[in-house]
């Protein structure tokens, strides 16, 4: 993976990180149209990225990851993270098999398009508004919604926002809940990529991080991919806040749909494989 290749990878990450449209599914897409190998770097790249958006939602709500007194807000995304961590487990090898299928990606960005159109019909109440409201049982049914996202394309931002709704928060409240239930869900399956996962280089096992430093191409570009996405998605959190509050989902829907169809459109006519 070349430098430029690495930051092309991680605008789209940084961007899309935080939206509800998906950014395993872009950066697969990403990956396919720019000629990037799909070898074990580049799925182990797709995964540890997320570190620098991470530290954007850890820099952006530092006032909240910093309220040490306040304990059930800390219990609240370890409830919520424990149904991801299990099933991610569980799955893990199916999971990396649905990492390179763009027709996964296609067909879960053109329904998951519809589902954001209706969203904001289906869920109408909203009477959470404050992140101290959030009980333990609707953290934990949030993040059983996040597990949706597991299938590339469909969008953690988006599966555990609307799992928020449905559990009558507001727009904006399901949005910061879902960025910050993004911190340990990402960690963990970044830190099980670098620290537990072995991939098999050459015949040879080695754990991501050995994959990364004994590689100077690949530390390098680790290193400008983190750095890249952290402020590009901080960028987009801010804009998607404001964004929602006022005009909804409608955007992302149809966004969605557009591009899942001229994927499949791609898929069928052979440019994209």
């Amino acid at each position: 993976m070349s430098t430029l290749e690495s930051i092309i990878i991680a605008i789209v990450e940084g961007i899309t990180e935080y939206l509800p449209i998906s950014s395993t599914g872009h950066m697969i897409i990403a990956e396919r149209l720019l000629g990037v190998e799909s070898d074990n770097f580049t799925k182990l790249f797709t995964i540890a990225i997320q570190l620098g958006a991470i530290l954007s939602v850890v820099v952006l709500y530092w006032k909240k990851f910093i309220q040490f007194k306040n304990w059930k807000f800390y219990a609240k995304l370890v409830v919520a993270v424990i149904p991801a961590l299990v099933l991610g487990k569980l799955f893990s090898d199916q999971i990396d098999a649905l990492l390179e299928s763009p027709l996964t990606v296609a067909i879960t960005l053109l329904l998951g398009g519809f589902v954001l159109l209706v969203i904001d019909k289906v869920f109408k109440e909203h009477p959470v508004q404050k992140e101290e409201d959030i009980s333990f049982g609707k953290a934990i049914m949030i993040g059983l919604w996040q597990c949706v996202a597991m299938i590339p394309g469909v969008s953690r931002s988006a599966a555990s926002i609307i799992g928020g709704m449905q559990q009558k928060l507001t727009r904006s409240l399901a949005a910061e809940f879902s960025f910050f239930l993004a911190v340990p869900t990402m960690a963990a399956a970044t830190g099980y990529s670098l620290f537990l996962k072995d991939w098999t280089e050459n015949g040879v096992e080695q754990k991501g991080y050995e994959l990364i430093i004994n590689d100077h191409a690949n530390l390098h570009a680790f290193l400008i991919g983190n750095v890249v996405a952290f402020i590009v998605a901080m960028l987009a959190i801010k804009f998607f806040i404001g964004y929602l509050q006022k005009h909804g989902f409608r955007l992302f829907g149809w966004y969605r749909i557009i591009v899942g169809i001229l994927l499949l459109i791609l898929l069928w006519t052979g440019y994209l494989k």
